[in-house]
């Protein structure tokens, strides 16, 4: 699967499970994308931002994260950083719990679920694991999230993904632009720019 190069900006209305927005701009790099974003939200009552620049090479693999979060409990920061082999550093500190995932998952945005889908470039009916660095909204903590991703083709050309996260309890089909981007995570967020 080919995929065109995203716009310069994208943005996400956060819909049913919790109530934001998030918006995301994407500069290429000598060796790849950097990727800019911020995301706000009311979950649960709670409220909490996220700031993030992402580091990902050609093939869309992460490589970097800078985080920065605020939520009622205070202000964090995460510093997030792989060899691109699956070996990860949170803060300087090796992490082997992570070792094997490629990707970065944050749980305040819809954009990161391109990552898998464009590093992976599946063929039709294809299916892949796609475990992720998974970090939490509201205080960066850091943890392993298995994961698959598989191509569906439907009648009308559109990119959909069959998508599983068991430990999450989570399986749903989301939908894709022609440049890998996500349109919609049912009860999670639709693309609005």
């Amino acid at each position: 699967m080919d995929f065109r190069d995203p716009p310069k900006t994208a943005a996400w209305q956060h819909i049913k499970a919790r109530t934001g927005f998030e918006v995301v701009y994407f500069q290429p790099s000598a060796d790849g994308w950097r990727v800019n974003g911020c995301t706000t939200a009311v979950e649960d009552g709670r409220t909490w931002s996220v700031e993030y620049e992402l580091e990902l090479d050609a093939a869309w693999a992460t490589r970097g994260a800078h985080l920065a979060g605020r939520s009622a409990d205070g202000h964090r920061t995460a510093s997030i950083v792989t060899d691109g082999a699956g070996h990860w550093q949170i803060d300087g500190r090796v992490s082997p719990e992570l070792d094997g995932c490629r990707d970065i998952d944050l749980e305040s945005s819809a954009m990161t679920n391109a990552l898998p889908v464009r590093r992976l470039r599946l063929a039709d009916g294809d299916r892949a694991a796609a475990p992720a660095a998974y970090v939490r909204a509201a205080d960066l903590t850091v943890e392993r999230a298995d994961q698959s991703y598989a191509l569906v083709r439907d009648t009308s050309g559109a990119q959909r993904y069959e998508y599983a996260a068991p430990g999450f309890g989570v399986e749903c089909r989301l939908t894709y632009d022609s440049s890998g981007l996500l349109r919609e995570y049912p009860g999670l967020a639709i693309r609005v720019v």
